[in-house]
């Protein structure tokens, strides 16, 4: 047996991430950034006019949202940086790490000022007045931030559809992890908004100032879960998520769906980028194929799992023993 029938079979190509997705991407983040910034000018001029918590909490959500932009932007630009010698699989993982960052920022920046002028707000808040321009700001706020989440929700929606699957889904299992920002914190921003109007109109109404620090906390509460659920998200990614495992059965089944191939023992996974995925198999070859068969194979393979899902950028099939006839599927993100 000649050192090619033992060595595994690596079939690495050139196949590039989807460049139209990133694109829509970035456009996506630019979008949400030069609106959030417009948004967080007004609202702090409100907030200090007017005194409320409410308002305030609201220009330092938007102000959070703004840097996070910028974090999204960092990591769409560095994790789509070409491979080199140091880097053979890429720069992708480093997108989730400033995504990780960004939701950190918001953690910090956004929930923790935002629960902390709540509470000094009820405990001995003031307000000046100036209910109209507040309500104006509020207005325009939620124009702009309803365009970007359009933006962002009309992406989700291509993306699903092109993933054949809903948009709740893709957004759970998506890597891409700047459009699932963008989405979430859009979604938070509005219902933010709505909180802050509910809070100045209680407080103009009953003349306390109660309900104006309580809407400033419950902000500060709902950018605590948005920064969790991407936080734990970007760790499991930059950790090393299998794929779905809807995927990774169809991997398996292409596979091993391939003439020559007995059975498919191991099968490993992993998203290394928003668009890259790396395929890893131990596959059991027919015992009288030849070398030359299994390097036919392996092409056919390649070819196989990059027409239905372009993702994947790197493929690795081990010849190796097996249990004839049964294929077993290891791993698959179950999320």
């Amino acid at each position: 047996m000649t050192s090619r029938d033992t060595a595994p079979v690596g079939l690495a190509g050139a196949a590039a991430p989807a460049e139209v997705t990133e694109n829509e991407s970035v456009g996506t983040v630019v979008v949400a950034g030069l609106a959030n910034l417009v948004i967080a000018a007004a609202k702090l001029v409100a907030g200090l006019l007017s005194g409320s918590a409410a308002m305030l909490s609201e220009s330092a959500h938007s102000l959070a949202d703004t840097v996070t932009e910028v974090f999204l932007y960092v990591a769409l630009r560095r994790g789509g940086k070409p491979a080199d010698e140091e880097h053979p699989f890429g720069y992708g993982k480093e997108s989730f790490v400033w995504a990780f960052i960004a939701a950190l920022f918001t953690f910090i920046g956004g929930a923790g000022f935002s629960i902390y002028h709540g509470v000094t707000t009820i405990l001995s808040g003031e307000h000046s007045g100036h209910y109209l321009l507040s309500y104006i700001v509020l207005a325009v706020s939620f124009i702009a931030e309803g365009t970007s989440f359009l933006k962002a929700r009309r992406q989700v929606r291509n993306e699903s559809e092109r993933w054949e699957t809903t948009p709740a889904r893709f957004l759970r299992l998506t890597p891409d992890t700047t459009v699932k920002a963008v989405f979430f914190e859009d979604s938070a921003a509005l219902v933010g908004l709505v909180l802050a109007a509910v809070g100045i109109a209680l407080a103009q109404l009953t003349g306390t100032e109660l309900a104006d620090g309580i809407a400033s906390i419950l902000i500060g509460l709902l950018l605590l879960v948005v920064a969790g659920t991407l936080a734990r998200s970007n760790v499991s990614l930059l950790v090393g998520r299998a794929v779905p495992r809807r995927m990774h059965q169809q991997i398996a089944d292409d596979l091993a769906g391939i003439p020559v191939v007995t059975a498919v023992p191991t099968l490993l996974t992993m998203q290394l980028g928003p668009g890259d995925i790396l395929v890893a198999a131990k596959v059991d070859f027919h015992d009288e194929v030849t070398g030359a068969d299994i390097e036919a194979a392996s092409d056919e393979a390649e070819e196989r799992l990059r027409r239905r899902y372009p993702e994947i950028r790197y493929v690795f099939l081990d010849p190796t023993r097996g249990s004839a006839g049964r294929t077993h599927r290891d791993g698959g993100a179950d999320i």
